[in-house]
């Protein structure tokens, strides 16, 4: 699978996540745990690329250690489609058309965002926390990490994909406002609210209910996308 071709509204993914507030509001909406079980939140991203410049708003729930949802829209508010992420497949819905595509994660990310992520990194970018590289879904080709004088992971380097945290939330170890730069594109992530552990939403990862929609080639979704863009 290449490179993604004339994707609308890029996602992400990529996800990473943190939060941000302007004025009085507040990018985190709980303590932090001892323990991360759970992350729910809404962020934007903007990617510059040779075809233009998108923005795109999100919303994530990310159960860790290895499923996920993501529901991206447009900045009107109009939903675009869904990425929902099991322990052992990735799919791209677009409920509006009753249609889905089947992928793995990183094929997805790699569409998505022009670079290849798993839902593993994509949590460490959102979370601060980095695994060692002998950990299980762990990239072969290992992250060159970069650390602050606070002992907080300030940026990174994969091949020819850096990330840089350009501001954390005050006082954590979590990133605000990432970018990301690779020869495809460029971009920001910035996080809007989060929330931990939150009781997770009934069936909020069920898959069975795709059995009643359509299974699409990407090529299929892609000229789906375009259309609605």
């Amino acid at each position: 699978m290449g490179r993604r071709r004339g994707l609308p509204a890029p996602a992400l993914i990529l996800l990473p996540l943190v939060l941000v507030g302007c004025g009085s509001s507040r990018v985190l909406l709980s303590p932090v745990p001892s323990r991360i079980e759970s992350l729910e939140g809404h962020a934007r991203v903007w990617l510059t690329n040779a075809e233009g410049a998108t923005r795109t708003k999100f919303s994530f729930l990310l159960a860790l250690p290895d499923r996920g949802s993501i529901e991206v829209s447009n900045f009107l508010g109009q939903s675009l489609y869904r990425i929902l992420l099991t322990p052992d497949q990735a799919y791209l819905i677009i409920p509006s058309k009753k249609v889905f595509w089947r992928g793995e994660e990183i094929e997805i990310f790699d569409f998505l965002l022009g670079f290849r992520l798993n839902l593993s990194e994509m949590i460490s970018l959102i979370s601060g926390e980095w695994p060692p590289a002998d950990q299980p879904r762990w990239d072969a080709l290992s992250w060159k990490l970069d650390r602050d004088e606070q002992g907080r992971i300030s940026g990174g380097q994969r091949q020819e994909l850096r990330f840089f945290v350009e501001e954390f939330v005050a006082e954590t170890k979590f990133p605000r406002s990432v970018r990301f730069e690779h020869p495809v594109n460029s971009g920001r992530l910035k996080i809007l609210k989060m929330d931990f552990n939150r009781p997770l939403r009934s069936k909020a990862f069920e898959t069975g209910y795709l059995g009643e929609l359509t299974e699409k080639t990407w090529e299929e979704i892609l000229e789906l996308l375009n259309d609605a863009d």
